[in-house]
């Protein structure tokens, strides 16, 4: 048999074990990368005033007082177009750092052969998938790739039905999975605001041990917490509800970058599964080695694995790629019903080719340890700062996910909104992007690409300082 039929028949066979024949999804915008010297076409006025008009309110700009401008990006640095230069410290879609020359070359190469339809067979679809699994417990051998983090966690949300047959979801409170429908209606972050809780939606307690029901005195955090789940699910049993899913971000990010106690999910899983439902870890926000110690948050509780786990905005640096990893069960109770699951750009040859192009720089260039020691050392430095400013109430975080709890009383814990949406107007003046998260809108949150380093880390820790010195000096 000659090479390259040999080749396709072993792509085939590939394929259908790690995706089967109905397990795809992935659009591409490919755009080339801003060159160094380009300069706007329109004045800044102007765009503000268009952006306006053509978004109306629906899409908040940061520092809408006085929004920037970005014409350029690379690193971790972000160019407006008078060439002023700012540390990003926030931008975790771009998670290798900004316009990555090895992602934009395996972009542009392959942009260059071939983009299509994904229901013709690719190498870089099988490679790609099998790059997956390698980074995954063996138990998650299943691939279904996507546009969005939204339309992983939809998907995540049919397989757990179609699965278990059930309808109910068990949801933290706080929590953002997507801007679909059937995912605000499972956010408590956004259907406060508009239709309120569903009935098969079922709210639980953040697992926060700062400002939460169960703080850092308890003997047990992560029982107590779990345990209220428990209650959840023998209130629905007896109003005869039945549960699909407990539907978690790994690390809590909106809710305020929040740190579940170690054995919370150990705990939550067993109650889950005794009740027939699945458990879905929402990497979106956390993976790809952003904690440091493990290539997925998930990973932080020792000893667990998750159902179903979806990945979205680090995956492909910017460029829409998702997926979602699920057992071969899951899978197979999916594909039983007859219906095919389909989306024409999942899993095309450009996406993919991204998609191992991040994993390689990641690899390539360590990031993975370089987050946790870049990440440790920001969290030194912020725990100085916190022994010196009484602003600061809690810095938690893992690798480069962390966050400052600003409070306006140590022992109320009260939190100290305006303060923090000063520091942080404060520091778009130093040219440092931060901003804010949390119920009160009081935790300044550092989610940035994974090449930002100690002297970066240091610069930001400075100014937060100067900035918390001239509020406690009355001179802000």
């Amino acid at each position: 048999m000659k090479a390259e039929p040999r080749r396709r028949l072993e792509t085939l066979a590939l394929r259908k074990q790690l995706i089967g024949q109905r397990r795809v999804a992935c659009k591409v915008r490919c755009s080339p990368p801003f060159q160094a010297g380009m300069q706007s076409a329109k004045k800044h006025e102007k765009v503000a005033d268009e952006s306006k008009r053509a978004t109306r309110s629906s899409c908040r700009l940061f520092f809408p007082e006085d929004p920037v401008k970005i014409t350029r990006a690379r690193g971790q640095y972000m160019y407006d177009e008078k060439g002023n230069k700012y540390l990003d410290c926030i931008n975790n879609v771009a998670h290798v750092g900004h316009c990555h020359p090895d992602v934009i070359r395996a972009a542009h190469q392959q942009n260059q052969v071939l983009n299509t339809n994904s229901r013709y067979l690719h190498d870089n679809l099988v490679d790609y998938a099998q790059r997956l699994s390698d980074i995954l417990p063996e138990t998650l051998c299943t691939f279904y790739f996507l546009n969005s983090g939204s339309e992983a966690n939809d998907l995540a949300l049919r397989l757990a039905r179609q699965y278990t047959k059930h309808e109910d979801v068990i949801v933290i409170d706080h929590a953002y999975h997507g801007h679909l429908t059937s995912l605000i209606d499972i956010s408590p972050y956004k259907f406060r605001n508009l239709d309120g809780q569903k009935e098969w939606v079922h709210v639980v307690p953040l697992p926060d041990t700062y400002r939460g029901l169960f703080r850092e005195d308890h003997n047990d955090p992560a029982a107590a917490y779990a345990n209220e789940v428990k209650k959840i699910i023998d209130q629905g049993h007896r109003k005869s509800r039945k549960f699909a899913a407990f539907f978690a971000e790994s690390l809590p990010s909106v809710a305020g970058q929040i740190i579940p106690p170690p054995g919370y999910f150990q705990k939550v899983a067993e109650h889950i599964h005794k009740a027939g439902g699945v458990f879905i870890a929402d990497e979106i926000q956390v993976g790809f080695g952003r904690v440091g110690k493990h290539f997925w948050a998930f990973q932080l509780q020792e000893n667990f694995i998750p159902d179903i786990v979806t990945m979205g905005k680090p995956t492909g640096n910017g460029h829409p790629v998702s997926c979602v990893a699920t057992t071969k069960d899951i899978a197979e109770a999916f594909s039983a019903t007859g219906v095919e699951y389909f989306n024409t750009f999942g899993g095309n040859p450009v996406s993919c080719a991204i998609g191992i192009a991040v994993l390689d720089v990641i690899e390539k260039e360590q990031l993975q340890a370089h987050a946790l020691q870049v990440g440790s050392f920001l969290m030194e430095l912020l725990h100085q700062q916190k022994e010196k400013h009484p602003l600061i109430g809690d810095v938690r975080g893992a690798g480069l996910f962390i966050g400052v709890d600003l409070v306006q009383d140590q022992t109320e814990r009260s939190p100290a909104t305006q303060k923090a949406e000063f520091i942080t107007k404060r520091l778009k003046e130093e040219f440092i992007i931060l901003s804010t998260d949390g119920p009160g809108r009081n935790v300044l949150k550092f989610k940035p690409p994974l090449c930002f380093n100690k002297k970066d880390a240091q610069l930001v820790v400075d100014k937060l300082d100067k900035i918390l010195t001239e509020l406690e000096m009355g001179n802000a």
